[in-house]
C-alpha cells in the first residue's frame, strides 16, 4: 500500500529527520549519477526529493506519483513535472527515458511484477534504473517512524533476484541512513558523522536503505537461423526421373 503524499511530502521537507534522510540519499544518489546533461530523468513513487540536481541540465525531469499515494505539485516555484500515474501505466512514451529512479515505489506497490514491467518498456538503450528500498537488514526498516518502515524490506539479493526476472542487469549497489532514524537533538547532529563512519565500514548490511544501480539487458538471438524461403518447386522435381509410360492392352476386336 502507497504512503499518503502528504505524509511524505511532511517527512521530508518538514521535519530534521526528513531533511537529513533527504541529503544522505541524494549525495549517493549524485555519486552515482553526477550528472545528466540532455538527458531524460524520471523518479517513479516520492523520487521527487532526489532529482532537483539535475533540473538545470537535464532535457527533461519527470516525477510519477502512483495513484494510491496521490501528488503534489513539483518543483516549487517552477512549472509543475509531476504526473499521476497508475503503477504500470505511465503516461511515457516506450524507450523515452534515460535514468529513472525508484524511491517508495516498488515496496510499496501492489503489483511489483507489472512495475518492474513497465520500468523496462520505459527505459531507452542504454538506460539506467536505481532502485532505493528499505534494507531489511538495516533499523530503518524496523521503525514506523519514517516512511522506509512500510512495505516489504529487501535484501540485497532478494532485489537483485526480483531485477533480474524482469530483465535488469545489477551494476553495482550502495547503502545509505546510517544514523539512528530518531528526532531526537543528539542522533541529528550526529548523522553526518554516521554517514561517513558507515560508508568507510559496510557497503551492504548496516544502512537503513539499499540502492542497487541496474541497466536493462538486451538479449541477443540464439539458435540456428531459419530461411524464410519457400522452396523453388522446379528444383524439388528436378531430381525425380520421370514416370515410364505404363503399357496399356488393346481390347480384343
Amino acid at each position: 500500500m502507497h504512503l499518503d503524499v502528504q505524509d511524505l511530502k511532511t517527512f521530508y521537507y518538514r521535519t530534521r529527520l526528513g531533511r537529513a534522510a533527504q541529503r544522505a540519499i541524494r549525495n549517493r544518489v549524485l555519486e552515482i549519477w553526477p550528472e545528466a546533461k540532455g538527458q531524460t530523468v524520471a523518479g517513479f513513487g516520492f523520487a521527487v526529493p532526489l532529482l532537483r540536481p539535475y533540473l538545470p541540465e537535464a532535457r527533461r525531469v519527470i516525477g510519477l506519483m502512483p495513484g494510491p499515494q496521490g501528488v503534489m505539485p513539483w518543483p516549487a516555484g517552477m512549472p509543475n513535472v509531476s504526473v499521476l500515474c497508475e503503477d504500470a501505466r505511465w503516461p511515457l512514451p516506450t524507450g523515452m527515458v534515460d535514468k529513472l529512479v525508484l524511491m517508495h515505489g516498488l515496496e510499496t506497490s501492489e503489483n511489483p511484477s507489472a512495475l518492474l514491467d513497465e520500468c523496462s518498456r520505459v527505459l531507452g538503450p542504454g538506460g539506467r534504473i536505481l532502485f532505493i528500498v528499505p534494507n531489511r537488514a538495516g533499523i530503518w526498516a524496523r521503525s514506523d517512524q519514517t516512511p522506509f518502515g512500510y512495505g516489504r524490506p529487501y535484501s540485497l539479493g532478494q532485489l537483485e533476484a526480483q531485477m533480474k526476472r524482469h530483465g535488469f542487469s545489477a551494476e553495482r549497489h550502495e547503502v545509505a541512513l546510517f544514523q539512528p532514524p530518531s528526532h531526537k537533538r543528539f542522533w541529528l547532529k550526529a548523522g553526518p558523522f554516521c554517514e561517513r563512519v558507515g560508508q568507510s565500514l559496510s557497503n551492504r548490511y548496516a544502512g537503513g536503505v539499499l540502492m542497487v544501480e541496474a541497466c536493462k539487458e538486451v538479449f541477443r538471438p540464439t539458435g540456428n537461423a531459419v530461411r524464410d524461403v519457400l522452396p523453388d518447386p522446379i528444383r524439388v522435381l528436378g531430381g525425380m526421373t520421370p514416370a515410364r509410360p505404363v503399357a496399356t492392352r488393346s481390347a480384343p476386336d
